[in-house]
């Protein structure tokens, strides 16, 4: 199976070339990034600390487009909404890692993938998407009683809060409650803020060093507290799964998929 990948110069970017290069299934055919990244025209094996391979960084997607079976994606969401739309025009399909969407986005990409396979997830790793599913299960068998609060720490590099699976987190715990996260979120707290709200959803985040990524979803009763926790220590979690992700979705037809979806969950 030949894989292109957008965004090949940033952390994940990277982490996902090494993955392809080493897989014996897949065959990398390329890698682009944004015309301005100091990375154009550097081998994409030398960019990985590998051998040389041929294949350059290139700003132009086009000719991804037509060499790679599938696509997998970690940039910003103003740069995958736009590669979105072009593997549209070309039915190609697209493995999205990349988080910060707005609600408006969103709803653009499940239009898009009415024309093409569209996987979705923000984070890709085996063990987030089984705290998600524990997530909704937990805050439905437990109930308005316990107060949910989400707690997520990312390396100081992070541009976007809370994270996106801080988010899909939030939005699992909704789904068990019966109730729309955007209504019982509570993502800023700061200054005489009253009394918690019962029913809502508290965030916190945290930034600093080099953490991959840590979660925990806590449910705090009266005497006692239910804490759910995943810890990343190895990026390569999320690369793997995104190879996972695009093995799965290089043969199902049109549709907006998830990493539930891939894992049968």
């Amino acid at each position: 199976m030949r894989v292109g990948v957008i965004g090949c110069g940033g952390r994940m970017g990277r982490a996902v070339l090494r993955e392809i290069i080493a897989a014996p299934d897949l065959e990398l055919v390329g890698g682009v990034e944004r015309p301005d990244h100091p990375d154009i025209g550097r081998d994409l094996g030398l960019l990985v600390g590998e051998t040389a391979c041929g294949l350059v960084v290139r700003d132009d997607l086009s000719d991804l487009l037509a060499r790679a079976h599938v696509l997998i994606e970690f940039s910003t969401p103003e740069a995958s909404l736009d590669h979105a739309r072009a593997c549209a025009t070309r039915a190609r399909p697209l493995v999205i890692g990349t988080t910060g969407f707005s609600a408006e986005q969103d709803r653009e990409l499940s239009q898009l993938a009415e024309r093409f396979p569209l996987l979705l997830a923000p984070n890709m790793s085996l063990g987030v998407n089984l705290l998600l599913a524990l997530t909704e299960q937990v805050a439905r068998a437990l109930g308005p009683d316990f107060d949910i609060e989400i707690l997520e720490m990312h390396h100081r590099s992070k541009v976007d809060a809370p994270s996106g699976t801080a988010l899909a987190l939030g939005r699992a715990a909704a789904t068990g409650r019966g109730v729309r996260l955007e209504d019982a979120a509570v993502r800023v707290r700061d200054g005489l803020t009253g009394p918690r709200v019962r029913g809502t959803i508290g965030f916190a985040t945290l930034r600093g060093g080099d953490v991959v990524g840590d979660h925990a979803v806590i449910f705090a009763g009266e005497g006692e507290r239910v804490v759910l926790q995943h810890l990343a220590s190895d990026r390569r979690i999320y690369a793997r799964g995104a190879l996972a992700a695009a093995r799965w979705l290089s043969s199902r037809p049109p549709g907006r998929y998830g990493m539930r979806d891939v894992l049968g969950l």
